[in-house]
């Protein structure tokens, strides 16, 4: 069984994204890791470079910066890297620059892996998510946060990004058939020093607002981290090794009152309901679940 990685990554260092924690929360895994590392403003390419393992295959890229609607441009940077993977790779697992896989999992991921691989009806592995936020202590846990997301796909040339590279679908726009797995994405794209946060936060919305967006100076002022959540819990687990040093080095605070919830009346109704039963009222889900599967997603 031949498993590649996949990612893409530009201004890693200048937004401050755990990139190398990612692709090394992968790495033992995989028989190789795609990097597309975009035109940058800083040393990103030198940031990968340095991660010095034979298994990382950098492509670089230069991003269009025109596709500014719904995110696009990033779907196509994650195409350019799914489409360098080895021909042979049975598996093609994707992660983001501010996500990280805890090494406790790799072992049930390798093992799900191996059991479906020669299950021609089974697209891609589904798994939980953990948003953490304004700290690696807090996860945000409303329903504005996805729960679940496709991060292992079968190597079919007929799979692609799917709109801003959240998830995929095939080609002519079909939802892809997944196995749910007890593994969970830690996602850390809400956790920075609060001036590094405002300034990604003012950038994003370059590919996300289209032709609203017009480039202007940007105000030197944190990210207001306690004003712009719903709702908040405590995470109680321990973190991914590869993300100690970085945990380590935070260098602010953020102390919220996890009692103070934003939510409106029917939110806080869905709230309670999944909090109660444990599923989600009416919940997007960009996948189709494979029937066999006993997990409870």
């Amino acid at each position: 069984m031949k498993i590649s990685g996949f990612t893409f990554v530009r201004n890693a260092i200048k937004f401050d994204y755990p990139i190398t924690e990612a692709i090394l929360s992968i790495l033992p895994i995989c028989d190789e890791v795609i990097v597309a590392v975009g035109d940058s403003e800083d040393e990103t390419l030198q940031l990968i470079q340095s991660i010095n393992s034979p298994k990382i295959k950098i492509i670089e890229t230069i991003w269009d910066d025109s596709l500014r609607e719904g995110g696009k441009v990033l779907a196509v940077e994650t195409n350019k890297a799914l489409a360098a993977i080895a021909p042979d790779s049975d598996w093609a697992f994707y992660i983001q620059g501010d996500e990280v896989v805890h090494e406790k999992y790799l072992p049930i991921i390798k093992q799900a892996l191996q059991d479906n691989k020669d299950n021609p009806k089974i697209d891609g592995l589904l798994f939980h998510y953990l948003h953490f936020f304004g700290s690696y202590q807090h996860i945000a846990d409303s329903r504005q946060w996805y729960r679940h997301e496709i991060r292992v796909i079968r190597n079919k040339k007929n799979i692609v990004s799917y709109r801003d590279a959240q998830g995929f679908r095939t080609i002519d726009n079909k939802k892809l058939v997944v196995k749910p797995i007890e593994a969970y994405i830690y996602h850390y794209g809400w956790v920075r020093e609060p001036f590094k946060q405002q300034k990604r936060a003012e950038i994003n919305t370059k590919y996300w607002e289209g032709a609203k967006w017009q480039e202007k100076e940007s105000e030197e002022k944190p990210f207001d981290y306690y004003n712009s959540v719903d709702s908040l819990a405590l995470f109680e687990g321990s973190p991914p090794k590869v993300m100690e040093q970085r945990i380590a080095s935070m260098n602010w605070k953020f102390e919220p009152d996890l009692t103070k919830k934003n939510l409106s009346l029917k939110n806080r109704f869905h709230h309670w309901v999944e909090r109660t039963f444990g599923f989600r009222l009416a919940e997007y889900k960009n996948y189709r679940i494979y029937k066999k599967s006993s997990c409870k997603f």
